[in-house]
């Protein structure tokens, strides 16, 4: 054996992380690497599958879909209200905003003509089989006969009662798309994932039985030799170098808030809301369409057009209140099939009106009702029989022992026949010791039909923190990350409204915002948080190998899980 071939040349640490897959499946996009890579490849998470001919027709929309009754009369309230407070805000320099008027701006784009530039914007990938995944379905001729599946959806399973929508049609998906991307992007065969190890980012906000699917489907379906499941909040921490914080983090299609301290994300805190970056998106068409957005063809129905809004708000918004009246600005239409314009249009306030939707969150009813998710309480597993129900009623038997055993002196023999005779009276006594749902639990709170904002999202998440000092902790150190809240200067603006609602107790305290950690990109922190907590020597107690999961299933998770299970 020469030098150059021996083992002790490459770093054990560097042989481990090449051997672990960090994946971090989301609403929108997945990212998926090896946890010594850079950065991660991120991809379209969607399946498109050729449909039967006489088959039913099922496409996910690429864009958070709007309300099919849409209160016009209270969105144009709430735009009006935010663009009051814009009016009555002051610049840096200490004079007052102005706004151009939104009729002028459509004058404008009214008499704007594209310029060609192109006769052709290219052509349609032609498939050769019966699946096309990730960023290839974007160039999918949208008259074949595909039907398009999403399997997540609001920072969840999408399960629905559409074709597509069990939980076994969705792990399918799943199991597909991501052996394609290893083997396709990393060479990594199905039958060589036995050699590796998958870390897989959960929400902080989970499903047990979808946790219990996905380590079936890492472990048994796919192969991996042994993975673990670990919070995005917790991992979102780790990757920003902070040993706690109040992580806020917002997608395409969720936001969701937790206190995490010391790589515990505390159950009461964490809450999930059903908005994010592609309900921005769908507002900030809906203003651009009131300023007469000379795109007239443009339809949030068609995925490159959705694409296209995408990036519009991504380039013009922001939070930058230096930046008043109209402002000029040009995009390049180019679509398979279609000739390649450029368009030139006047924005105003709209670009900052839609960002600060996630202070004002009634113009989110463009989208439809808001749900507000929480962590629930276990309900049981019938393949784990030592849940949290065995455990309970265990503590309450072990409490009324010891009751009747101090009180056995003062019980007489006849009220003790008397006891026997009625075991009804025994069940009674045993579930009044301790309530299905403990008292410290509360809803976090909003007005009926109202949705909760992100700043009364962050309030009542610290306010349950367990103790005095941790809620003071949280209020100096906020972490946003995620790409659905890109914008600049929207964290001056989140401080602001934090800090004009902190209570008194803990206004003493340093009101710290972290947007952009170690000056990475925020939408990639929780991945890269999995790939450093994945090397860790500390790491090795929770990966739970093939074997093990075959022979104990979901029981094992007590133990291993890096989160209460």
């Amino acid at each position: 054996m020469t030098l150059a071939s021996t083992p002790t040349e490459v770093p054990v640490e560097l042989v481990h992380s090449k051997s672990i897959i960090v994946i971090h499946p989301g609403s929108f996009n997945l990212r998926i690497g090896r946890a010594s890579d850079l950065n991660p490849v991120t991809t379209l998470h969607a399946i498109a599958r050729r449909r039967l001919p006489s088959g039913f027709i099922y496409k996910d929309s690429f864009l958070s879909e709007r309300a099919e009754t849409t209160p016009v009369q209270e969105l144009e309230d709430a735009r009006l209200a935010v663009s009051h407070t814009l009016q009555s805000c002051l610049q840096s320099d200490g004079r007052r905003r102005y706004a151009t008027p939104p009729q002028q701006i459509a004058a404008f784009n009214r008499r704007s003509e594209p310029e060609l530039l192109n006769n052709s914007g290219g052509e349609w990938v032609k498939p050769e089989g019966d699946i096309v995944i990730g960023n290839d379905i974007l160039r999918l001729d949208p008259r074949q006969d595909f039907n398009v599946h999403f399997p997540y959806k609001r920072g969840d399973l999408n399960i629905h009662s559409e074709p597509g929508g069990s939980l076994t049609s969705v792990m399918a998906d799943l199991e597909t798309i991501w052996t394609y991307i290893l083997e396709t992007n990393f060479q990594i065969s199905q039958k060589d994932l036995k050699y590796h190890r998958a870390v897989l980012v959960i929400p902080d906000v989970y499903n047990r039985t979808y946790l219990r699917e996905l380590m079936y489907l890492l472990l048994s379906r796919m192969g991996f030799g042994s993975c673990f499941l670990v919070q995005d909040h917790v991992v979102a921490t780790f990757g920003s170098g902070l040993s706690y914080a109040c992580v806020i983090d917002v997608g395409d299609q969720k936001t969701s808030v937790s206190c995490v301290e010391d790589g515990i994300c505390h159950p009461n805190t964490r809450v999930r809301l059903d908005y994010g970056g592609g309900d921005i998106t769908q507002i900030f068409y809906w203003l651009l369409q009131k300023c007469a957005f000379p795109y007239k063809e443009c339809s949030d129905q068609n995925k490159l057009d959705t694409m296209l809004l995408r990036k519009l708000k991504e380039d013009f918004c922001h939070v930058n209140l230096d930046i008043c009246g109209s402002q000029e600005k040009s995009f390049v239409l180019r679509q398979p099939g279609m000739p390649v314009y450029q368009y030139t249009i006047q924005v105003g306030d709209e670009c900052i009106v839609a960002p600060l939707s996630l202070f004002s969150p009634e113009l989110f009813a463009i989208t439809g009702p808001k749900l507000i998710h929480t962590q629930k309480i276990s309900t049981g597993d019938p393949e784990d029989p030592h849940d949290e129900i065995y455990l309970r009623d265990i503590r309450r038997k072990g409490m009324k022992e010891s009751m009747d055993t101090a009180n056995a002196d003062l019980l007489s023999d006849s009220f003790l026949d008397g006891q026997q005779n009625n075991p009804g009276e025994d069940d009674i006594v045993v579930d009044a010791m301790d309530p299905v749902v403990p008292a410290s639990i509360r809803e976090f709170v909003t007005n009926p039909g109202q949705i909760l904002s992100l700043d009364q999202a962050v309030l009542q998440s610290i306010d349950r923190c367990p103790n005095e000092e941790i809620k003071r902790k949280m209020y100096g150190c906020i972490l946003v990350v995620g790409g659905g809240m890109k914008f600049s200067g929207i964290g001056t603006w989140l401080q602001n409204r934090i800090s004009l609602q902190i209570p008194y107790l803990y206004r003493a305290e340093q009101l710290d915002i972290v947007t952009n950690p170690r000056d990475m990109d925020p939408s990639m922190i929780a991945w890269k948080g999995a790939c450093i907590m994945s090397c860790l020597e500390t790491a090795h107690e929770l990966w739970i190998q093939a074997e093990e999961w075959e022979k104990f299933g979901v029981r094992i998770m007590r133990e291993r899980a890096p989160f209460t299970w």
